[in-house]
């Protein structure tokens, strides 16, 4: 218990100054269309999608902005044109294809373990494909022991706040930081698309739905 009052005393407030994360992209205009669909597409969209907003969900966003921006610098995003390899996580998975229109059926999104940071982005059109990182150290480690201990069902009703206290405040932190300090870019030279079938990874965000409220 005094574990969890220590990380809500440390909570800070932070004002965020880039909530309105968007991308424009093309897509073809209907069933059959052509590609003359040009929209924006925000992380309150992805919010939607996915169930809620998180630290993950933010940190999957904006390394695909830097991704993204790398393989179309200055113009839309060519959904059409993408295909990418994620990270297993519930968020990260969510925006790879959300974001680049990658389905496993279509053999444009698997999930693999392997890879070097959070995704693979590769451009159909020219073979382009860029790997991108969360830089080391940006995230508190505390987040991610509570988190391993949340899908463990490890923690308490006032543990599971208290992480969300914790994964909110790094999310405010995100929003302030500048992209290009905290992600790393780099080009994939030679990429190799080896889809994986595997269909047993754990949706970690769902394991604590049943918890009690806190009870302090």
């Amino acid at each position: 218990m005094k574990i969890y009052l220590f990380i809500i005393v440390i909570v800070a407030t932070a004002c965020s100054t880039n909530k309105h994360i968007s991308f424009k992209t093309i897509d073809t205009d209907f069933s059959k269309g052509r590609l003359t669909n040009e929209q924006t597409v925000s992380i309150k969209d992805l919010e939607k999608f996915h169930g809620h907003l998180c630290d993950g969900l933010v940190v999957g966003t904006l390394a695909m902005k830097q991704a993204l921006i790398a393989l179309y610098p200055n113009q839309p995003i060519d959904r059409t044109n993408l295909r990418i390899v994620s990270k297993p996580s519930p968020c990260l998975t969510d925006v790879a294809i959300y974001l680049t229109g990658g389905r496993y059926q279509f053999n444009t999104f698997y999930v693999d373990t392997a890879i070097e940071g959070l995704y693979i982005v590769q451009r159909l059109d020219n073979n382009q494909a860029v790997s991108v990182s969360l830089n080391s150290g940006i995230k508190p480690s505390v987040i991610d022991s509570l988190g391993n201990l949340a899908t463990q069902k490890k923690l308490s009703p006032c543990g599971i706040d208290s992480l969300r206290v914790l994964e909110d405040t790094f999310t405010n932190q995100l929003y302030n930081a500048d992209p290009n300090k905290i992600f790393t870019v780099i080009k994939v030279k030679d990429f190799t698309w080896q889809p994986s079938t595997k269909n047993t990874f754990t949706k970690t965000d769902i394991l604590n739905k049943e918890q009690p409220k806190c009870n302090k």
